[in-house]
């Protein structure tokens, strides 16, 4: 016999509350369930509309140039090595009086950036003895830079009428930084004593430098009052640097703006270029050509030859050996190939030469650099044999760049030295990645066997993962 027991009033309690709760948990399941699908639903459905973000070109920057009516004339030549000529770039050069018309050819216009007439200066204070006033009116060229309003700007590019820039390496390196966040992008001074005096935190204005659209609007904005604070100081150069530092911004340095505070022959300084883009040269008119047996100008456009068939390589050091001579062989694409007679560590190699005298005469600290250097060896023997380029070709085999000797250091080189009169380099386009940009590696390089006694080829490549750059 079975026996049913009437349930109590807790038992039903309990009953009850384990069934709302059961139900309770299915709902929540439920929501979360349908609420994770609906989002899921709503993110696919919209990532449809999310754009990515375009590459930087060269339509993305902007160039202020700083010039006047006196030094303009004869310095454009410099401006027309870079700038791309019909309206393919944006900027303007600002000059302190409008020249003259007659003297502005047709070919001028269309070779060049526009002419801008600065704004009147005479409202700020200068009052630093020794220095020129005309520094406010170059330094407010920033300010009316991005008072040009040109639509899709991502940076401003500043120089002097006598920066050389290379634009594809210049928006090629900015790439690698968001245009949205506040960068200030330069390089300081190749002399400690100008660092010094100037700061080391101050980029350069004759090396050229760089400010993002976003931190430039906000500046153009401040930069006035700035101005009036530091009267007192020397340059232009000075004067962003200081309204920047009080925005909150410091230096992102890149080595490839070059002030080149040196006088003479700056072979040692170009010949050892850091791995790093090449992007501005200054002062030409205080060094000597760049290359032999021309003019300032014709050595530049000589050297813009190779520009404008691999800028990204140019002047990138790499360094192989010939074991069979204890040669060691250092090439500076686009520029020189270097033959020393001797087997020489890669650390010795990639120091700069001092070929170029000091910037001011002074004490020690005016002949002390921001790099290590090594003076030419005293025995002309042991220099290396200098071959400097002489063409550029590019084809379906890679881009072939010859190098022609250009004098013998020692009558003594050993015979196949003595004999070797061309170079030749094989290489294939460098195009950077932006993780290239942000972790770059020298390339190495192989002596290729060569059936001409009077010339050598070289291949330059990447190394291989664990390759070390040595005589083997």
């Amino acid at each position: 016999m079975q026996f049913f027991h009437k349930p109590t009033k807790v038992q039903s309690l309990i009953n009850f509350i384990l069934v709302t709760t059961s139900f309770c948990g299915i709902y929540v399941l439920v929501s979360v369930l349908f609420l994770g699908t609906s989002k899921l639903v709503q993110f696919h459905s919209s990532s449809k509309y999310v754009s990515t973000p375009t590459q930087t070109t060269l339509d993305h920057v902007v160039f202020g140039i700083a010039s006047s009516k006196g030094s303009w004339p004869k310095r454009k030549e410099f401006v027309k090595l870079w700038w791309k000529p019909n309206n393919s770039m944006k900027g303007c050069v600002f000059l302190d009086t409008r020249p003259d018309e007659e003297k502005q050819g047709r070919d001028d216009k269309n070779s060049l950036p526009p002419l801008c007439v600065s704004q009147d200066t005479s409202r700020f204070r200068y009052t630093c003895h020794g220095g020129l006033r005309s520094a406010i009116r170059v330094a407010r060229v920033v300010a009316e830079t991005v008072a040009l309003n040109h639509s899709n700007v991502r940076w401003y590019v500043f120089g002097d009428d006598d920066t050389v820039f290379f634009p594809e390496n210049v928006v090629k390196t900015l790439s690698k930084y968001d245009h949205e966040l506040w960068y200030y992008v330069g390089s300081h001074s190749e002399v400690y004593e100008q660092n010094r005096l100037f700061g080391f935190g101050m980029a350069f204005g004759g090396a050229g430098f760089a400010i993002s659209s976003s931190l430039a609007k906000v500046l153009a904005k401040v930069f006035d009052s700035c101005i009036q604070r530091y009267h007192f100081l020397y340059g232009s150069d000075g004067r962003v640097y200081s309204c920047l530092a009080e925005l909150g911004v410091g230096l992102t340095h890149e080595p490839g703006f070059h002030q080149v505070d040196l006088r003479g022959n700056t072979f040692g300084l170009l010949a050892a270029h850091p791995v790093s883009p090449l992007l501005s040269l200054h002062h030409p008119e205080y060094t000597d050509p760049i290359f032999p047996n021309m003019t300032t100008t014709q050595a530049l456009r000589h050297f813009f030859g190779a520009v404008n068939v691999d800028s990204q390589r140019m002047l990138q050091q790499t360094v192989c050996y010939n074991s069979r001579f204890s040669w060691t062989i250092s090439v500076s694409w686009g520029y020189t190939v270097q033959v020393f007679p001797n087997h020489m560590p890669l650390r010795e190699v990639i120091k700069v030469q001092e070929t170029f005298k000091q910037w001011r005469k002074g004490n020690l600290l005016a002949k002390s650099f921001t790099f290590n250097t090594v003076e030419p060896h005293h025995d002309p023997c042991k220099r290396p044999t200098i071959f400097f380029l002489d063409s550029v070709s590019s084809g379906k085999d890679g881009i072939i760049s010859s190098y022609k000797r250009s004098f013998r250091n020692c009558s003594s080189d050993a015979s196949s030295l003595m004999r070797l009169e061309w170079i030749k380099v094989v290489s294939d386009k460098l195009d950077l990645g932006i993780k290239q940009l942000k972790a770059p590696r020298r390339h190495c390089c192989d002596v290729l066997p060569s059936s001409g006694g009077d010339q050598m080829e070289i291949e330059v490549r990447e190394c291989k993962d664990e390759e070390l750059i040595y005589m083997h």
